[in-house]
């Protein structure tokens, strides 16, 4: 049964640190505020999904290639790109307590309408501190980027910035891939990394961070093309969620952003969002971003971006449809999405008993097959263990676990996420056979232990 949305992120969180999927940060000094450490589990959870996208939108065309570019680059990057005039968030302060807040976050927990922009801040004088009830300031704007120096004095000139996106390195790697790659419009360029904002709210466990990770896509398109282009994406990433994350569509949206609230260079944008416990919330994005990046470039570098169309034998500045994919989002949208709660069959089999189950699809699980050797004698733990090593030889992480009854082991391995559980017990020892339990219908049958991989394969396949 569906855990119940007030309870569920107090379940996941305490279910990620007991089994490994995502620590406090610094928790022996006490932990660093919202900062999170991805377990071993985790971080098998997210470089499966990371994977799997990396396969299906670059390996998986002919029209996306590759790059990875660095974490800090040339200041003016910013500076063209408007990040540094312009990528701020609309603060006020208490005036009692002195805690900050994102005025937007306020407005909205209020229901009232933003109705603000740059030039035109918010009138907050009916909302108070959710705080201590005191009274807030007029809206301050805080820039996002956290700064660092290179060289030995921190001066001015040395000023530099940890990128906030991931985007503008592939718009500044544009040039030199159009010339290396011999590629066609359209075609796109796709990252994933890490960015870094300086968010004064940042929370909900691993949802908002001062630094995560995305995917993200420039796809290079003529601008005739671009309404087409921006439609093809978007099923693309709506095959994505459904096929991929398996995420229900009771639980996603694709919110179609407004005119009044998309980026002024934008000709169209919109948000997937996902139904986590605390809300409908951003997973991603897409948007049309019409030549702006590279004209902006080519302003401020006095670089020659456009394109050469052979079909007209004119040079053109592409449009850029750009969709992006939280990667750190997309980790939590696929733990709370697959947590569930049900019950199991006990020992006695007169009763049963509560089990927290992760539903993970199969490609995603951080452990495919947990190897469960009924007892540590009788020769079990060693084809256990020549198992396990011959599922590793192909690539398939598995798991040997000795500890426990064999019910309490199912159940962590339902924790975990794992598929499929192999239980040698002494009839494995005379036909060659093994029991294989399936994590979410808990139905048993006995496969040849040979066969046993080739098994697993073929199901991760599907």
């Amino acid at each position: 049964m569906p855990i119940p949305a007030e309870r569920k992120m107090d379940v996941l969180v305490a279910l990620c640190k007991r089994r490994g999927f995502v620590y406090p940060d610094s928790e022996i000094y006490g932990g660093f505020a919202n900062a999170w450490d991805f377990g071993p589990y985790g971080v098998e959870l997210k470089n499966n999904i990371r994977d799997a996208w990396w396969d299906r939108f670059v390996r998986g065309r002919e029209d996306v290639v590759g790059v990875d570019t660095p974490i800090i680059q040339h200041s003016r990057i910013w500076e063209a790109s408007g990040h540094v005039q312009n990528f701020s968030d609309p603060l006020v302060e208490c005036k009692a307590c002195h805690k900050r807040f994102r005025a937007d976050h306020l407005l909205e927990a209020s229901q009232a309408e933003p109705g603000y922009d740059k030039e035109r801040p918010a009138n907050l004088r009916d909302i108070r501190c959710p705080e201590c009830g005191g009274g807030l300031t007029d809206v301050m704007h805080f820039n996002l980027m956290l700064k660092t120096f290179i060289g030995p004095k921190e001066e001015a000139s040395n000023l530099a910035y940890l990128r906030p996106e991931t985007a503008a390195g592939m718009f500044t790697a544009w040039a030199n891939i159009r010339d290396t790659m011999r590629k066609r419009l359209p075609f796109g360029i796709a990252q994933v990394g890490r960015a870094f904002r300086n968010e004064i709210t940042p929370g909900n466990f691993i949802f908002r961070l001062r630094e995560f990770e995305q995917m993200e896509i420039e796809y290079f398109v003529k601008p005739e093309d671009a309404p087409r282009a921006f439609d093809m994406w978007l099923d693309a990433y709506k095959a994505w969620v459904r096929d991929v994350l398996r995420l229900s569509d009771a639980n996603v949206q694709y919110r179609e952003i407004p005119d009044a609230e998309r980026a002024f260079y934008s000709a169209r944008s919109i948000d997937p969002e996902y139904l986590f416990p605390f809300g409908m919330k951003e997973l991603g994005g897409l948007a049309n971003r019409t030549d702006y990046d590279l004209s902006r470039h080519q302003e401020c570098s006095k670089q020659d971006l456009r394109i050469l169309d052979p079909e007209t034998n004119e040079r053109v500045l592409p449009y850029v449809i750009e969709p992006t994919w939280g990667l750190t989002r997309s980790v939590l949208a696929v733990l709370c999405e697959h947590l569930d709660e049900d019950r199991a069959p006990t020992a006695d089999k007169e009763d049963d008993e509560a089990r927290l189950v992760l539903r993970l699809p199969p490609r995603l699980a951080p452990v495919k097959a947990a190897i469960l050797p009924l007892t540590k004698k009788d020769g079990l733990p060693e084809i256990a263990r020549e198992l396990a090593t011959n599922l590793h030889r192909r690539g398939i992480v598995a798991e040997e676990d000795e500890s426990g009854s064999i019910g309490k082991r199912y159940r962590r391995q339902d924790e975990i996420g794992t598929p499929w559980c192999f239980t040698i017990d002494h009839q494995t020892t005379e036909d060659k056979t093994v029991t294989v339990r399936d994590r979410d219908g808990m139905s048993q049958s006995r496969v040849p232990l040979a066969d046993v991989p080739a098994w697993v394969m073929e199901k991760l396949s599907v």
